[in-house]
């Protein structure tokens, strides 16, 4: 794709809380790796209008993909919490090589976070 990709990163502000936003970029290389395109879209919340500020001042740290063009959705309303392994995107890598294509949607949060709701998946209204 000669324009770049469309990859859509889901913010995911809390898991217990079913807490996230979504944000969509348009021509994203793919051959940036995946620390430099996490500090693009760190750089993009923190000025984009329109955003709650609790979204814009939280310290993500990991991208996991949730889901590839025509692949299988999970039920999940956040994202799954199989495959981490897989799906989890190492910061050294490039997007490419992590498996992000055009619309690829992945999720954007706090390692921490993520163990801490994995641990007990419980979710609160």
């Amino acid at each position: 794709m000669s324009g770049g990709a469309v990859v859509t990163v889901r913010l995911v502000r809390s898991f217990e809380h079913r807490n996230f936003r979504p944000l969509v970029f348009h021509g994203v290389n793919v051959e940036l790796t995946v620390l430099d395109f996490m500090q693009l879209v760190r750089d993009d919340i923190s000025t984009r209008p329109g955003l709650p500020p609790p979204f814009k001042k939280y310290s993500y740290d990991t991208m996991k993909i949730i889901h590839q063009a025509h692949g299988a959705k999970t039920n999940e309303l956040v994202m799954s919490l199989d495959d981490d392994e897989k799906l989890i995107l190492q910061h050294d890598q490039t997007l490419r090589a992590a498996g992000v294509d055009n619309e690829t949607e992945v999720a954007f949060f706090r390692k921490e976070d993520y163990g801490l709701y994995k641990a007990n998946p419980k979710t609160a209204w």
